[in-house]
């Protein structure tokens, strides 16, 4: 599925304003390799990322995301990151800006192939082995294999007191 409808229906109303949307990362791992899709829209590789619908809980978002883009079945097991994604402008103008949250999976059952047309190719590879792909995208792999208790946050540098 490429644009929620829910989306669609904004944009008829505020054209290609920019948007602040909820959005999710599926970090899917299994035994040392992530899964990763290649974006048919910009060629980049990628872990598996997707809106949020409106009242659906977040990892179910990203569990869904996971099964319609690559066929396979992954079990939620922690979030890992909270993180603001920069602004993202589209081929067709639209201006859209995300509230992610990055889950940690498990692979449950299923062989990865291109599911859903958002991508042309995926596969696992292992950890030590990642294709090139922005470091945006490496932060959120790597917060996902770190062994850490709570989920990692960004908070904007602050500007120096006025003494």
């Amino acid at each position: 599925m490429a644009t929620p409808d829910f989306i669609l229906a904004l944009r008829e109303k505020i054209g290609n304003d920019p948007l602040w949307l909820s959005g999710v990362t599926a970090v899917v791992l299994r035994e040392g390799r992530v899964l990763l899709v290649k974006r048919a829209d910009n060629g980049a590789w990628t872990s598996v990322t997707g809106i949020i619908d409106p009242g659906e809980q977040p990892a179910d978002a990203a569990a869904r995301e996971v099964l319609e883009e690559t066929g396979v079945e992954a079990v939620p097991e922690r979030l890992v990151l909270v993180h603001v994604t920069g602004p993202v402008v589209y081929g067709n103008g639209d201006q859209a800006q995300y509230l992610d949250l990055v889950f940690r999976f498990r692979w449950q059952s299923g062989d990865p192939y291109p599911a859903d047309g958002e991508n042309t190719d995926t596969r696992w590879f292992p950890l030590h082995e990642l294709p090139p792909m922005s470091d945006d995208m490496r932060a959120r792999i790597a917060a996902a294999v770190a062994d850490e208790p709570a989920a990692r946050y960004v908070v904007s540098p602050q500007p120096a007191p006025h003494v």
